[in-house]
């Protein structure tokens, strides 16, 4: 857990770096991966389908990932060797996120059989291939339902580790 004076560090830097037409980039943290989302302009069709927009938007992600990947390249590298962690980047464009070059981590947990039976149904139904997928989708679940709660929960969870870190030495 990064403490808020860390992640203040972490978003300065950004702000500082990011390419002006970049701005309003959003700076999430945690142990291995810096993601840095950037919102663009949604693209303005008249009388487009969903369908139509959503595809231009596509297109336009693409258009800028291939058209900025130099420069995002050299601003990672630059993050990487600074704080230590691999940096991701997304695109938020309207109602479309677009995440490219982030980590996919494993993580190691112990589950008892009735947790084990719940990515085993999952799975059975076709909801996820593996336990591994059926976990990553209960969690995706958990964070739609409940992003309010648990972004006070990171709160005071940073705020414990700044108090933590002012305390005499151990």
């Amino acid at each position: 857990m990064m403490t808020n004076e860390q992640e203040a560090r972490v978003r300065g830097w950004f702000a500082g770096r990011l390419p002006e037409a970049w701005r309003g980039a959003t700076i999430t943290v945690d142990r291995e991966e810096i993601t840095v989302e950037v919102p663009l302009p949604d693209v303005e069709l008249a009388d487009a389908s969903e369908v139509e927009r959503d595809e231009a938007r596509a297109g336009r992600i693409s258009a800028w990932r291939e058209e900025t990947r130099e420069q995002r390249i050299e601003i990672a590298r630059e993050a990487e060797h600074r704080y230590e962690r691999k940096v991701a980047w997304a695109v938020r464009m309207g109602e479309r996120t677009e995440r490219f070059t982030h980590l996919a981590v494993p993580v190691m947990t112990r589950l008892r059989q009735p947790q084990r039976l719940v990515l085993d149904t999952l799975v059975e139904a076709g909801v996820a291939r593996s336990r591994s997928e059926a976990l990553a989708w209960c969690v995706r679940l958990v964070a739609q339902h409940q992003d309010e709660w648990l972004s006070e929960l990171r709160s005071a969870m940073t705020a414990v580790a700044d108090v933590r870190d002012r305390g005499p030495a151990a």
